[in-house]
Order: C-alpha cells, then structure tokens, then sequence
C-alpha cells in the first residue's frame, strides 16, 4: 500500500531530486554546470541508462564513452561498475556518475577505480539522495525507514557527512525549495537538512593510479 502511494507521489512534479524531474532536477543541473567545455577531453558517462546525459556531454564538446548494466543507447558499453573498469589508467578528463553509488555493493572499491581512470586534474561528477533530508526522516523517524520511499535496489544511504568521509577532498553543494526558483546551497547544516540531493565534485589531484 505504502509504495503504491509512493509511486503516485512520484508523480508529482515537486523537485525531490528525481522521478517526473529526473533530467531537469537542480541536482543534476548544478552538476553539469561545474562542467568546463569538453573540446578535446573524454568523458564517462557511469549508468547512462538511455544516453540522455551522454548527448548532453558530446554538445559540451567531450568524446563520451557510455557504460551501464543494462542500456539500449547505441555505443554503450555493458560493464558493472561495482567490478573493475575495463579501462587504462587516466584515460578521462571527466567522470559523471549521476544517481549511480547509492546503487553500488562497495562504493569504496569503485571510487578508488574512478581515481585510477581520472586523469591529473580530471573531474568526478557525481549526484546522490541526501538521506537526512527531512523528507526521508519523517519515514526514518515514524519507523517506516528512509529504502520504503526510494528506489527498491538502493544499496548504501548517503549524508553530506558520509559523503565527506568518503571523499574527504570533494566539494558538495544542494538545492532549496522545490517549485520555482530553487537556490544553489554549498555543504553545512541547512542543505543536510533541506536539500534531497548531495551534488558531489572531486578533482584528481595525482595520477589515479592503484599502487
């Protein structure tokens, strides 16, 4: 009953960070604006699903190289992201990996094989569900629990704090209110508290690779 009425919630065109404003959400949108222009650089695009966010890289000018688990974008490649990435050490100038980790079995392992991709300088992009978003603690705090109103395969829940103790080096921004004019906010008590997104940026400060 209760997912029922979630999925007609989902409906609503209120920007919780996904469902009906998935490719508009101020989450993704400030994301790609943290993005240079893409002349002569290479991308990743990690869970393209229907290569909407890998068009939106090639007009930004970067050669793009899709992967997920399951897409019918043409070009894509099928790889798990929760396994070893079929790719040279600092072969891109950009990661976007946009509603992805939460899905991830060990979100350490894979963010360690981004750093080995990511060039010197090279930008990892990433958007997850904020979980201490007082929407979500209103189910954590009745009893329900935050997985009974997202995604059914999410795996890992994320805050700002965590977030930050996994990449200690990454800047993070979220957004407020939800209808309208929606305004940017960097990491700090009110967008734990008000944003549903966390908007994540690591720059790679070495070479990436595995020692």
């Amino acid at each position: 009953m209760l997912r029922g009425l979630i999925k007609i919630l989902k409906k609503i065109p209120v920007d919780f960070g996904q469902y009906e404003v998935r490719r508009t959400t101020k989450g993704k949108q400030i994301a790609f604006s943290l993005l240079g222009e893409g002349a002569g650089k290479a991308a990743l695009d990690v869970g393209c699903r229907d290569g909407f966010w890998s068009e939106k890289l090639k007009a930004r000018g970067y050669a793009v190289t899709s992967i997920d688990l399951e897409t019918n974008y043409p070009g894509a490649l099928i790889v798990d992201a929760d396994g070893p990435l079929p790719f040279p050490d600092a072969a891109f100038d950009v990661i976007w990996c946009s509603e992805v980790i939460e899905h991830l079995r060990n979100p350490e392992f894979t963010l360690a094989e981004f750093r080995r991709v990511l060039r010197p300088g090279g930008q990892l992009l990433m958007t997850t569900p904020n979980n201490s978003f007082w929407f979500f603690q209103l189910f954590e705090r009745s009893g329900i629990g935050i997985s009974a109103v997202q995604n059914e395969d999410h795996k890992q829940f994320f805050t700002f704090q965590s977030m930050r103790r996994l990449l200690p080096s990454s800047e993070q921004w979220g957004f407020y209110p939800y209808l309208l004019v929606k305004h940017t906010a960097r990491e700090g008590a009110l967008a734990s508290l008000l944003s549903p997104t966390i908007v994540t940026l690591y720059v790679n400060s070495g070479n990436g690779a595995r020692s």
